[in-house]
């Protein structure tokens, strides 16, 4: 599945949902179904700067393919990189490169997020661009 597919995968399901109390509660139990990060990848280095939440963000590149796994002490924000790492992981760091985050504005999280929660938002995908960066240029 392409990232663009992801996206829309989301959409999707976010325009199946009725109000923001139904779509928060779908953010929490994606959060729920996130794996986590072991407490030795807990760094200063993955830790994402600008969330309200401690949030951390971890990549690994094998195969020609960027890998993310994510944690966060907040439910909320736990929820929102589960998101991101589903749609992110497993693709080239062209194709992350070359994506956007469009998805994030039709679906509407930001605007229903505190702005410290978006601000939150865009560094995790900042975060998640960087890595892509910094591995296309060791790669």
């Amino acid at each position: 599945m392409t990232i663009k597919e992801k996206q829309q995968e989301i959409i999707d399901d976010f325009a199946f949902l009725d109000d923001w109390e139904q779509k928060y509660e779908y953010i929490i139990d994606l959060g729920k179904e996130l794996k986590g990060l072991s407490e030795d990848k807990k760094t200063d280095d993955n830790l994402i700067r600008g969330c309200q939440s401690k949030v951390w963000i971890d990549a690994s590149f094998r195969d020609g393919k960027l890998y993310f796994e994510a944690d966060s002490d907040g439910i909320l924000p736990k929820g929102i990189v589960s998101m991101l790492v589903s749609i992110y992981s497993g693709h080239s760091t062209k194709e992350i490169i070359d994506s956007d985050f469009d998805f994030i504005g039709k679906i509407g999280l930001q605007e229903f997020l505190s702005p410290s929660r978006a601000n939150g938002l865009m560094a995790m995908t900042r975060q998640i661009k960087f890595y892509a960066v910094a591995y296309q240029l060791k790669s």
